[in-house]
């Protein structure tokens, strides 16, 4: 049936020869070949991983996947994914579509398609689901470029992706009245420019296949089956990737729980831990208009309640987390877009102080006849001067009053209108590919020989290329309490590790585990599994700023007063573990336990990944 796809496409008229390399007009940029859109290091890595994940030859590559590939950048071009989101900097919607397409055929492997079917049948479709998978994640977010963006020629006139590739050099800027979900619907515009009438009629001849890839195109993910929740998932590990957390937890993140989750989590945290409308320092004030919340505080608890929940993937920093609650539409953005807010709040009292604040709609928490009472002061938005960005990585004092402003992070800003020419540097981009290749199977990572002793942070190791849990089984369990408000000790740390073994919400001699059966006994990976106790406990760190140590510092010294670890002969407390996988190996380091009791009801067998040195 391949062999359909080797026949010669029918000449078509000579694409418009590029203007000569003579310097544009500020503002504009020129349009680029496909070859050369796709010829960085890092998209060759991507086509070479995507390649390998089809096991097709090179020829019967080049006609299935490369040739949409090709029309895809020269379609986007230099267009960003979103504008102060994930991948948000020239040429960021490609990567993105390269990503999200190597992790869904990543995905792929796990399932035998379409479910239910004889294994002749399945062995018979497996190419055709194969390549619709990679089609549907490329086009996922193809329609932004027609109803997000509004595309200036050099000539004047208005380009519509309709019209075919970019022949002329372009400016761009975002449209103002953009609604947010309408490029789903917007996919059915432009996927005959990528997908050949061969390949429809191909696709078109597996009816079990074809229904849902029809949903997909037209943005009717719910109705899409498993192919619809492949690509939500890929598009959630891709993002999480950018945003800086774990794509391979975002990948097992059950279809549409993150919203719901962090939606509970504001609920929860807003009755039972912060403290709205106080006479002076608060977490929060409740306005007729608006409820106000500091970012830092509101940051730190979320993401402690919903680790201690069993919610994995949330991203570490602050500007992430703020990112995905503005793009699940939490969040009311400022006049430009972003997600902080800097006010000055002051109490009938005469107390006043500058925060930066989340804006949210007091609906969203509240039902009409739960609603508390107003504060009785005001909450007057400040105009930062010209030149200041106030972005959503603002780092607060223990009061939650503004400090710094530390954006690391933080996506590149809007400067103008309409966006200008890509520099002829690269901006600083985050550079995913090793932890992206590494996740898939075939990154060859470093090996680092780092005694945690005095070590900063170290990320576990991937021990195998193990298949990802299936989408059923990815609903993490619920823990049977939660324990984020009690005080943080070296006894509640174990109690901690021990629930969260047996709830599962810590998953053991995985790639990625903090707790591994090693020499019949518990070895703690550290400092990850600290780190982690110190993330669900945000009131470590206040702990740990009295001691002048970092939070995980603090817990592993209360833990190591317990003498619940075993020691080397030469008095050492930490021990190193060889790990060895099929392609790689390393160390890592932590402590072993003299009672595997103490934290497993029922000892699971050793790892036989890793040994001690």
């Amino acid at each position: 049936m391949l062999s359909l796809f080797q026949r010669k496409r029918p000449p078509g008229a000579a694409a418009p020869s590029p203007a000569p390399a003579t310097d544009l007009p500020k503002g504009l940029i020129r349009p680029e070949s496909a070859a050369s859109l796709l010829a960085t290091p890092r998209r060759q890595k991507l086509l070479e991983h995507i390649w390998q994940r089809t096991s097709l030859s090179r020829k019967q590559f080049a006609a299935l996947y490369r040739a949409p590939l090709e029309r895809y950048a020269e379609l986007v071009q230099a267009f960003p994914a979103s504008e102060a989101h994930h991948h948000a900097y020239p040429g960021g919607m490609l990567d993105h579509g390269l990503e999200i397409v190597a992790y869904s055929l990543k995905l792929r492997q796990s399932h035998l398609l379409p479910i239910g079917a004889n294994p002749e049948d399945q062995a018979a479709q497996a190419e055709a689901w194969t390549a619709a998978i990679a089609y549907a994640a490329l086009l996922h977010d193809i329609g932004k470029i027609a109803v997000d963006l509004h595309v200036e020629l050099a000539d004047g006139n208005t380009w519509h992706p309709w019209h075919g590739p970019l022949h002329q050099p372009y400016r761009f800027r975002y449209r103002d009245d953009r609604e947010y979900r309408l490029h789903s619907a917007a996919t059915g515009l432009l996927y005959r420019q990528l997908l050949d009438r061969e390949v429809l009629d191909w696709l078109s001849s597996y009816p079990s296949l074809w229904a849902p890839l029809l949903y997909v195109l037209a943005g009717q993910y719910e109705h899409a089956g498993v192919l619809g929740e492949l690509v939500v998932q890929a598009d959630r590990a891709s993002v999480a990737q950018e945003l800086g957390g774990d794509p391979a937890r975002a990948m097992a993140a059950p279809k549409h729980a993150l919203q719901r989750k962090l939606l509970d989590g504001l609920r929860y945290l807003l009755k039972e831990e912060l403290k709205l409308n106080q006479p002076e320092a608060s977490d929060g004030w409740l306005t007729e208009d608006g409820l106000w919340l500091v970012s830092k505080t509101v940051s730190d608890k979320l993401r402690a309640h919903l680790l201690s929940q069993g919610i994995d993937g949330i991203p570490a920093n602050n500007t992430a987390v703020f990112n995905v609650l503005q793009d699940h539409g939490m969040l009311q953005p400022t006049p430009d877009g972003k997600a902080i807010w800097r006010a000055t709040v002051t109490s009938s009292t005469g107390w006043t102080h500058s925060f930066t604040l989340l804006r949210l709609a007091p609906a969203l928490i509240w039902e009409s006849g739960e609603r508390p009472a107003p504060f009785s002061g005001t909450v007057m938005i400040d105009t930062p001067p010209a030149g200041e960005d106030v972005e959503a990585g603002a780092t607060l004092s223990a009061d939650g009053a503004t400090s710094a402003l530390e954006n690391q992070n933080a996506p590149p800003a809007e400067g103008s209108d309409i966006a200008s020419a890509p520099p002829s540097k690269a901006p600083a981009i985050p550079d995913v590919m090793a932890d992206m290749l590494a996740m898939v199977g075939t990154g060859n990572s470093p090996t680092t020989d780092q005694d945690v002793e005095t070590a900063p942070d170290e990320t576990p190791i991937v021990l195998s290329d193990t298949p990802l849990p299936t989408l059923a089984a990815a609903a993490p369990s619920r823990p049977a309490s939660t324990s984020s408000t009690a005080q943080p000790s070296g006894e509640h740390f174990m109690e901690w590790l021990k629930q969260g073994i047996a709830t599962r919400r810590l998953i053991i001699n995985d790639a990625k585990a903090l707790v591994h059966t090693v020499s019949d006994t518990a070895y703690l990976v550290s400092p990850g599994v600290f780190q982690r106790y110190a993330q669900e406990h945000p009131q470590v760190g206040k702990l740990a700023k009295q001691e002048n140590l970092q939070d995980w510092q603090w817990v592993q010294k209360r833990f190591e007063r317990l003498q619940l670890h075993r020691k080397q002969p030469s008095g050492l407390n930490i021990w190193t573990c060889e790990v060895t996988g099929p392609r790689k190996s390393r160390k890592l380091h932590g402590y072993l336990l003299l009672e595997p009791s103490s934290i497993f009801n029922d000892e699971p067998p050793n790892n036989p990944f890793l040994k001690l040195a």
